[in-house]
């Protein structure tokens, strides 16, 4: 393990490509439900430790700009895994860049917050409630478990199981998070389904009301 994980720091670790592909889909899914974990413990302390709150928008427990933040910080920090001090300052740099500008087009578009941290705990620093010091800072040390956590295992799951079960259990995950974003992104407003929220809200449970 140990000289697994020295390969793996100096980049010496190049899977061929299918099992490459498997590997970002892989991290694609641990992501986004590494993030809703997080947000549904946080949500529960900023309530009071009164109630749990389903986060995002999907039926499944995954949250999608953690899962597609996770890449861009894979890909921003692909030669700096022996300096996880820059690995920290790009994360929270380009984590709070991604955020910003995502919560300020849904904003624009939809006329609503998906998030706002002048209303929650530990939000200062805010700029006009779609990031904080908090949150930039969160997402830096879940930028330096992705690199030196996450990643190593995946990668050692890819060269360790056979093939065809890697791949094959990545693409289905993957396959399955990913239909159920775009179902509930897209499927459910042009087709007028019901949504994840509007599912999870008539059979009670807590969700985050969206502010404008």
């Amino acid at each position: 393990m140990g000289k697994f994980y020295n390969d793996y720091l100096d980049s010496g670790i190049k899977p061929e490509r299918s099992l490459f592909v498997g590997i970002v889909f892989l991290v694609v899914v641990i992501s986004g439900v590494f993030g809703w974990v997080y947000e549904y413990i946080f949500y529960w302390i900023n309530g009071g430790f009164d109630k749990f709150y389903w986060r995002g928008g999907n039926f499944l427990p995954w949250i999608n700009i953690y899962a597609y933040g996770s890449l861009m910080i894979w890909f921003l920090t692909l030669k700096l895994r022996k300096k996880p001090l820059l690995v920290f300052i790009i994360s929270f740099v380009s984590t709070g860049i991604l955020e910003f500008f995502s919560g300020l087009g849904v904003y624009l578009f939809t006329g609503l917050k998906f998030w706002d941290y002048d209303t929650e705990i530990l939000g200062f620093g805010s700029i006009y409630g779609f990031v904080c010091l908090r949150s930039v800072t969160v997402f830096g040390i879940f930028g330096l478990i992705l690199v030196y956590a996450m990643l190593p295992g995946i990668y050692y799951l890819a060269v360790k199981l056979p093939k065809k079960v890697f791949i094959a259990t990545a693409v289905i995950l993957f396959v399955i998070f990913l239909g159920d974003d775009i179902s509930n992104l897209m499927f459910a407003n042009l087709f007028s389904l019901p949504s994840a929220p509007d599912v999870y809200k008539s059979i009670g449970f807590n969700f985050m009301d969206y502010t404008r």
